[in-house]
């Protein structure tokens, strides 16, 4: 559909009905190049996930609060990946490199609702870390199935409310500077830059926002793991602390990946502006971080090796008995 153009060159703000991802620069060896880069990591997101949450959802013997964590975790990464891959994958190889006003709201608050409830959720597996390490007595009662429940549903709640009021602030905007969003999925930072309005609250909200969240969830972190830390210290079995310390420390890498680029991104002044850093960084927060969580936490933790090796167990009986 076209758009009509003023006298000045600027872009209707009424008859905008679409924006155009500009996506990465480079010619076509290198769109393909990014393509296969991009479908590599996504695929293995998408196994990995799945794998996790089918494993968790069909071993008996996995209901542990860590268990229904890991499961919310790799649902949140697998849906989060997929807000944004295939359009992106879609734009590296066609000459249409649109989306529509609706499409791109849709894009942006689905991607703010669950990026959001992933950092919400990494606090709150920090927690339970903390309460089975340092508390293991009253571990049982306080992260009972119905208090878990209630964490994982208020992460999500979270997510939706920090997604509700960036939208709604962001898409109200009148977007008459251009309609070329320079990056590869809708996005605040290149969004702001389109707008022919005054952006400061708009900036503010969001570093305001990102920053609270940012800040509540490193600091439930870290205050976890310096518990945690302390526990295994005065652990007498040394193969206990480099177990307890390998599986912790394996955990900070994760998090520290993701809040280290979300911060980059969102939480600091002159973000908006760095759109070429910023779409390295959104790689890692879109694709990266999703692909390895699952590597992460779920491949490190015994209890759901234990469950890949009874269902591989299973499969083979089954196999030998239809023979």
């Amino acid at each position: 559909m076209a758009t009509p153009i003023h006298r000045n060159g600027s872009l209707s703000a009424v008859s905008l009905q679409g924006f155009v991802l500009v996506g990465f620069g480079g010619g076509a060896e290198t769109k393909a190049l990014l393509f296969a880069v991009f479908l590599a990591l996504y695929v293995v997101t998408v196994l990995g996930n799945i794998t996790t949450i089918v494993v968790i959802t069909l071993d008996a013997l996995l209901l542990s609060p860590m268990s229904f964590f890991l499961k919310n975790l790799s649902f949140v990464d697998l849906c989060y990946s997929s807000v944004i891959a295939p359009k992106a994958m879609a734009i590296f190889l066609s000459s249409s490199k649109v989306i529509s006003f609706a499409g791109c709201a849709t894009q942006f608050f689905f991607f703010s609702l669950l990026v959001t409830t992933e950092g919400f959720l990494l606090a709150v597996m920090a927690y339970d870390r903390f309460m089975a390490i340092c508390s293991p007595l009253r571990y049982p009662v306080t992260m009972c199935p119905m208090t878990c429940a209630r964490l994982v549903l208020g992460t999500y709640c979270g997510g939706c409310l920090n997604s509700i009021v960036q939208t709604s602030l962001t898409f109200q905007l009148p977007f008459c500077s251009s309609n070329r969003i320079d990056h590869f999925y809708c996005d605040v930072p290149p969004l702001l830059q389109l707008a022919c309005a005054n952006t400061t609250l708009n900036e503010l909200v969001m570093f305001g926002i990102c920053g609270l969240i940012i800040v509540s969830t490193t600091l439930v972190v870290l205050i976890s793991y310096g518990y945690i830390t302390a526990t295994i210290l005065q652990m007498r079995s040394g193969s206990g602390r480099h177990k307890v310390f390998s599986t912790c420390g394996s955990h900070m890498t994760a998090v520290s990946l993701f809040y280290g680029t979300v911060f980059v991104m969102y939480a600091q002044p002159g973000a908006v502006a760095s759109m070429e850093q910023g779409k390295v960084v959104s790689v890692f927060y879109t694709l990266v971080i999703p692909m390895l969580n699952p590597l992460i936490y779920s491949l490190r933790n015994k209890d759901v090796k234990d469950a890949l090796r009874r269902l591989g167990q299973r499969h083979s009986l089954m196999k030998e008995g239809g023979q």
